[in-house]
């Protein structure tokens, strides 16, 4: 099935990650509006939150956006993220919804917080695949892990 909307997501986070941060956000930020207005539903929301949050300057913004992604994702199916890409699960995108929280917490000092988010994120890790997109988050995983033990509230190394 055709999802302009999400043709649109895609074109923009691949925007955002080729550096044209500012105007990414600005552009989610309008689809999120649109989205709210009638012109979407759970599975763009879900999707423009954890995106748009990693396009934030300000750490409680961030962390305001993931949580909007994790509220979101509550009201979507299986059906419904299939529709996009069969090969979708909601829980599948689990661990990076509570990672990306986990780190906006221990980036903001909340360490237990973090800790939970982090305990969250690998009691689903079982979702991910043996594919690279699952050794990317389980390899953050681990840098929230140490950063966690380190007692750090710096970004995370890009290493």
């Amino acid at each position: 099935m055709a999802d302009d909307l999400m043709a649109r997501i895609t074109a923009t986070v691949q925007r955002g990650q080729a550096g044209e941060r500012d105007a990414a956000r600005e552009e989610l930020e309008s689809m999120w509006a649109e989205v709210e207005h009638g012109g979407g539903d759970d599975f763009h929301r879900c999707v423009i939150a954890h995106f748009l949050a990693d396009l934030q300057a300000d750490q409680r913004d961030e962390l305001m956006w993931d949580e909007r992604a994790l509220a979101a994702v509550r009201g979507v199916s299986d059906e419904r993220a299939q529709r996009f890409d069969q090969s979708l699960q909601v829980r599948g995108f689990m661990p990076s919804l509570y990672l990306s929280l986990a780190d906006d917490h221990r980036r903001l000092g909340d360490a237990t917080s973090a800790r939970e988010f982090l305990e969250n994120a690998q009691a689903t890790s079982d979702a991910l695949g043996h594919d690279p997109y699952g050794e990317l988050v389980k390899g953050i995983m681990g840098k929230v892990r140490r950063a966690l033990a380190e007692g750090s509230t710096e970004p995370l190394p890009d290493d």
